[in-house]
């Protein structure tokens, strides 16, 4: 049996891409959390564990046409990167004004910044 089919392994990943809709549902009604990254990660963990879920995601009206696009081509449209990297800036600043021990501020901007280069990487256009 290989990992990936073992049962454990499978509600592992249901529950993740149950918590990232989650996310992405509060990103949604939050202008500062980014909505589609987490939609892609809800995807990818449907894709190994329900696949009735993981269309129903890509069937949604709304973010389905974008996760298709992200599953076929990698593309990342401008208006959600510009998206992300204002949640993720916005979010940032919160942190700076919480007054975080000072090392939280570096580790959270390292993540921040290979995330905000990985979007910029990825295309805009097919």
């Amino acid at each position: 049996m290989s990992l990936g089919q073992h049962p454990a392994v499978r509600w592992l990943y249901l529950l993740s891409g149950v918590l990232m809709v989650g996310l992405g549902v509060i990103g949604a009604l939050l202008p500062v959390m980014p909505t589609t990254i987490f939609l892609i990660l809800a995807l990818a963990c449907f894709s190994k564990s329900s696949p009735r879920l993981e269309q129903r995601l890509l069937d949604h009206p709304r973010f389905g046409p974008g996760l298709r696009r992200w599953r076929e081509q990698r593309i990342v449209p401008v208006r959600a990167k510009c998206f992300a990297a204002l949640g993720m800036g916005g979010g940032f600043v919160a942190l700076l004004l919480a007054r975080p021990p000072h090392w939280v501020p570096w580790l959270v901007a390292t993540i921040e910044l290979s995330v905000l280069l990985y979007l910029l990487s990825r295309p805009s256009k097919p």
